[in-house]
């Protein structure tokens, strides 16, 4: 305190705004300034800038200096990747296979955590653990995007079609059988 008193700052308080109307209107100018700031960095750097919120109401606010669909997804990509890279997966299943151990490592911290509530506070009903609900739901939507990956990866991998090949129009469309050959070079 006294470090800041001398370089001539003031510790200030922040706290819940009252008033809905006024805090209402302080999300506003923030959201404002905070935007402005993001397209700042983004246009000084030329970095993916993307900002995502909720106002105090619920509603989805966001600012990108793409659009905000497309630095999610290129996050979500590039995390997919490093930790494809970090652990060597090669392909989904693998990464799968590692969502489930995460899974069965979590689920055995809570089993243990609610065995010690047990025995500390016997009679009493046992807590809902919300960094851990927070865990299993942000694995929830890291498993979904790695399945949504995998799948397409499978149909794309299952559909290639050889584009130089096209089939030949059969001047008589009696014929059962179809004739192809190579599209020019």
């Amino acid at each position: 305190m006294e470090n800041e008193a001398k370089r001539g700052k003031q510790k200030i308080e922040m706290k819940l705004i009252e008033s809905e109307k006024a805090r209402a209107v302080s999300f506003s100018k923030r959201k404002n300034t905070l935007f402005q700031q993001a397209n700042k960095l983004a246009t000084m750097s030329g970095a993916d800038v993307g900002v995502l919120l909720f106002s105090p109401s619920g509603k989805p606010c966001s600012n990108g200096s793409t659009s905000i669909e497309e630095i999610i997804d290129k996050y979500f990509k590039v995390k997919l990747e490093e930790s494809q890279g970090a652990e060597g997966k090669s392909n989904g299943f693998e990464v799968l296979e590692d969502f489930h151990k995460e899974l069965e490592a979590l689920e055995e911290k809570e089993k243990k955590r609610k065995l010690m509530y047990k025995i500390m506070h016997p009679g009493l009903e046992i807590p809902q653990d919300k960094d851990m609900v927070e865990q299993k739901l942000a694995m929830k939507l890291r498993m979904k995007k790695v399945l949504e990956e995998t799948k397409s990866a499978i149909l794309t991998e299952h559909l290639k079609i050889d584009l130089n090949v096209a089939p030949t129009p059969e001047e008589d469309e009696s014929s059962e059988t179809c004739n192809y050959h190579e599209v020019g070079n």
